[in-house]
C-alpha cells in the first residue's frame, strides 16, 4: 500500500492552501539528498525546505496520534514518517561530513559568494569556521612539539579538495543540447547531447552546473 504524505496533513480549503505543498517540499528534499549523497562537492543548501518539512513532521505526528490504534494505516504512516526523518538526517550528516573533509576549501569558496548565493546555511558556516579554528589549533599544538625543521606546515598542504572528476550516475530531467566531456588523460574534449529521461555515467565536472540547476538528478 502506497502512503501519501498528504494523508497525515490537515486538509484546508483550496483558497487557503499554499502553492508549495508538503508533498512538493518532500520531493525537493529527497532530490537534494540524493544529489548531496552522490556529488563529490558540497552543493547549495536547501535549509528552508528542510525546516519547512520538519514543521510539517510535527503536524503529521500530531495527526498520527489522533488516529485509532486499530487503524490499519497507523503502522504504515509511522514507517513513512521514519523514512522522511531518515532522509533529512542523512542529508544533513552528509553535508557536515563534506564540511569536515574539505573545510578549508569550502570556506575559501564560500568567502567568494554573496549571501544570496551562499552554499552553506548560517549554522553550517558557523560550524565550518569553528571546525577550521579547532583543527588549526590542534595542528599548531602538535607541531610545537616537533623538531624545528618540521614545525612549519604549509597551509596549501592542508587543503583537501573533492575529486570533481569522479564518475557519477545521473538521470537527465530535461533535454540538454550541449555537455562537454573532458578526457583529462588525453587532454581532449567531446560534446554530447543528453535526451530528456536518459541515464548516463560520466565525470561529475561535466554536469556539475546542471546538477545545481536541477536539470540533472544524480542517482
Amino acid at each position: 500500500m502506497d502512503i501519501d504524505i498528504r494523508d497525515l496533513i490537515d486538509e484546508e480549503d483550496d483558497d487557503n492552501q499554499e502553492e508549495m505543498t508538503a508533498q512538493k517540499v518532500l520531493q525537493i528534499v529527497e532530490r537534494a539528498w540524493l544529489n548531496e549523497k552522490f556529488s563529490p562537492e558540497i552543493l547549495p543548501h536547501q535549509t528552508d525546505y528542510v525546516d519547512c518539512l520538519l514543521e510539517q513532521i510535527k503536524g503529521m505526528e500530531g495527526n498520527l496520534a489522533k488516529l485509532s490504534k486499530t487503524d490499519p494505516k497507523v503502522d504504515l504512516h509511522k514507517l513513512e514518517l521514519e523514512r522522511i526523518k531518515f532522509v533529512i538526517t542523512s542529508y544533513l550528516r552528509t553535508r557536515l561530513k563534506k564540511i569536515e573533509s574539505f573545510c578549508v576549501r569550502v570556506l575559501e569558496e564560500e568567502a567568494t559568494r554573496s549571501e544570496e548565493d551562499a552554499y552553506l546555511s548560517p549554522a553550517e558556516l558557523k560550524f565550518a569556521k569553528e571546525f577550521a579554528l579547532n583543527a588549526d589549533n590542534h595542528f599548531d599544538t602538535i607541531l610545537r612539539h616537533m623538531p624545528h625543521l618540521y614545525n612549519k606546515l604549509d597551509r596549501n598542504k592542508k587543503i583537501i579538495e573533492p575529486n570533481l572528476n569522479s564518475f557519477v550516475f545521473l538521470k537527465c530531467n530535461k533535454h540538454i543540447d550541449s555537455v562537454i566531456i573532458k578526457n583529462t588523460l588525453e587532454g581532449q574534449e567531446e560534446e554530447i547531447v543528453l535526451e530528456d529521461g536518459s541515464q548516463h555515467l560520466m565525470p561529475y565536472s561535466s554536469i556539475a552546473e546542471f546538477v545545481k540547476k536541477g536539470t540533472v538528478q544524480l542517482i
